[in-house]
């Protein structure tokens, strides 16, 4: 099954086109993904650049099939819930907020903790599944239900499967289900000082 609708996205500069492919649908179709294909998407999460090297982001997964799956569904909104119930595995993605070195805080470990995530979203994108990430829980509870210690952020939770139907989202969904646009360079780069919102 296609995951990509027709992509429309055209960049203004050349770039790879791993750039433009990479979206974030939410038509699953409640299918298994083997262990190997959930474990590629954490080895390209591994290779992400952090500071000092320390790696600061923790994956804790269920799978559908799993005694877990209930307790992470539970934790996300409704709206999430509608459509990510159809996902193989749901994610919560966590940061440790001080370096492992030394002890002292580290400023950048939500910052390193997001190149990760890009690095496995662009991973699901090539191996053509659905990776969509969300704010859209319950960060309080899944700090407890997930026995995260207090040294750790959580930062995300992310749903991932194999492409569904389109026509199998609530209405409101599926009109929204297809790659959207960016912001013009001009509106987030500046040459020299800060301009803009």
């Amino acid at each position: 099954m296609e995951l990509l609708t027709v992509n429309q996205r055209k960049s203004d500069h050349d770039i790879n086109e791993i750039f433009l492919n990479r979206w974030s649908p939410r038509a699953m179709s409640g299918d298994p993904i083997s262990n190997e294909e959930l474990m590629q998407l954490f080895e390209a999460a591994r290779w992400a650049p952090s500071s000092f090297n320390n790696q600061p982001w923790r994956f804790i997964y269920a799978t559908r099939d799993s005694e877990y799956w209930q307790s992470f569904l539970e934790l996300l909104v409704d709206f999430n819930r509608s459509w990510a119930k159809n996902a193989a595995v749901l994610v919560a993605l966590v940061s440790k907020k001080n370096f492992e070195y030394n002890g002292k805080p580290s400023i950048t470990h939500s910052f390193d903790t997001g190149a990760a995530w890009e690095n496995l979203a662009l991973q699901g994108s090539l191996n053509n599944l659905v990776v969509h990430g969300m704010e859209g829980f319950d960060y309080k509870k899944a700090k407890k239900v997930l026995g995260i210690p207090k040294d750790y952020q959580v930062e995300m939770m992310f749903a991932v499967g194999m492409p569904g139907k389109i026509e199998d989202l609530p209405k409101e969904l599926a009109e929204k289900e297809h790659p959207s646009g960016r912001k013009e360079l001009s509106e987030f780069v500046f040459k020299g000082t800060f301009r803009g919102n």
